[in-house]
């Protein structure tokens, strides 16, 4: 009946009306009005609110033109990146007052919505992969991911050393952001780690992060589709599996069980318990759990291991372990998608206001980054493909799921690389990538700030 409605509507007006964030056009510029002009009149609400209504409004507008805009929406990420960038440039030129910036950090830091976002994202993306595709996945997918890893850590650092730039900088400012799993899940609970076993700034971490994942993600989306092509020539058909994964068996990303379970707003409102309970005890152990400060090679190495490190372990586990209920994944997974489809935004532009420093992001745009990010990228790709083809992966289709799905900027990225490569149906060995994968980057970086720092 809505649709039907919807286009009489049409059919009346002659014409379909422009919608922003699905709002028609003409009732977002007096939204965009009304938030504007309390913002510079000082009467917008210091609560949480008064947030939202800003980086909602501030999101849409970017967002909208961001996926419009053609070379940028397909090689540097599209309107969540240009929010995130066009909100940090309010800021740097005195558009947001001072006292809007503080409601934003309020609403990202005091009120903590941003680890209400993390917790959802990384209890739903976990609970999304099969336990079967999770069990079976780990014997050959896990190694090549980590050899991925190893070699992108191997790169980086030879990049590293054209510049002179040291090992230990290059492993915790480069490596760890371009291959922690994107943004939402990867580069901001990094962050926190590092804030929480260091003591540096949070913020100032973040910023040269997110920048350098973004000339990152714009080289792994470059070079799938350049993998695409060599597996079209003589000599790399036979490293291409022409979108399987595995070589002479059957493809892993096939096991998905057809179970048709009937999810309701219930079940998504326990998606969300559960994410807080994970997020509880992943605070509990982080908490508990601590290891004792040693000595490695006459370096004092504090390791901690951080909630969200401790919270993907515990959803993986349940996961494997089957002791979540299928509905429940279910719920959990609808609410991480509209998590991460309708507050993408809102983050990205709260990131952007409280969290980031647009000079120092325009002084990381240099021969030098751009340099040191390919070899990272390309250490991924022969990493994992080596280690694929050992264990008995098509090495093509490891390098574009263990490999770039590692260094790009998460489920966005995902898809871009995929679409890049064009092969889609490895989304389910991408989401291992980006959300087990990240997961065991948190674990790497506890230990490596640890020593580092």
């Amino acid at each position: 009946m809505t649709t039907v409605d919807v286009k009489n509507k049409k059919e009346l007006s002659g014409k379909s009306s422009f919608k922003m964030f699905g709002i028609p056009w003409q009732m977002f510029a007096v939204i965009t009005g009304i938030v504007i002009f309390a913002m510079l009149k000082g009467k917008l609400p210091d609560n949480s609110l008064g947030a939202f209504a800003l980086l909602y409004t501030i999101g849409i507008l970017f967002g909208t033109i961001g996926d419009r805009i053609p070379i940028w929406k397909e090689y540097v990420g599209g309107g969540s990146i240009l929010a995130f960038l066009g909100s940090a440039w309010l800021v740097y030129i005195g558009f947001i007052p001072k006292s809007t910036v503080e409601t934003v950090k309020m609403f990202m830091d005091t009120a903590d919505f941003l680890d209400l976002f993390i917790a959802v994202l990384i209890t739903g993306s976990i609970l999304a992969v099969n336990r079967k595709l999770l069990l079976k996945a780990f014997a050959g997918y896990i190694p090549a991911i980590l050899g991925g890893v190893f070699c992108a850590f191997v790169f980086g650092v030879f990049g590293g050393m054209i510049f002179g730039i040291p090992a230990s900088k290059i492993a915790t400012s480069y490596v760890l952001p371009i291959m922690g799993g994107g943004t939402g899940a990867g580069a901001i609970p990094m962050s926190e780690i590092y804030s929480s076993v260091t003591g540096g700034d949070p913020g100032k971490f973040l910023s040269f992060a997110l920048s350098i994942l973004t000339i990152a993600n714009i080289v792994a989306i470059i070079t799938a589709a350049m993998l695409n092509k060599f597996g079209q020539t003589k000599f790399g058909s036979k490293f291409n599996g022409k979108g399987e994964l595995i070589r002479n068996a059957e493809d892993l990303s096939k096991l998905d069980e057809k179970v048709e379970v009937k999810v309701t707003a219930r079940e998504v409102a326990a998606g969300l318990v559960l994410s807080a309970t994970f997020y509880v005890a992943g605070n509990i152990l982080g908490e508990l759990v601590k290891i004792p400060q040693f000595t490695l090679f006459g370096i004092d190495v504090k390791i901690e291991i951080h909630r969200f490190a401790w919270m993907v372990l515990l959803v993986a586990g349940c996961n494997v372990l089957n002791f979540i209920p299928l509905e429940l994944k279910e719920g959990a997974k609808k609410l991480q998608g509209f998590f991460s489809k309708q507050f993408l935004l809102v983050i990205m532009v709260g990131v952007g206001i409280a969290l980031t420093d647009l000079g120092e992001i325009i002084a990381a745009f240099t021969i030098s980054n751009l340099v040191i990010a390919t070899f990272i990228v390309i250490g991924a790709i022969i990493g994992s493909g080596v280690i694929g083809w050992i264990v008995g992966f098509y090495p093509i289709e490891t390098a574009i799921t263990a490999g770039l799905c590692m260094a790009n900027r998460g489920g966005s990225g995902d898809l871009a690389v995929l679409g890049a490569a064009k092969r889609m149906d490895l989304i389910s060995f991408a989401q291992i990538s980006s959300r087990l994968g990240g997961g065991m980057m948190l674990i790497i970086a506890s230990i490596m700030f640890g020593i580092f720092f």
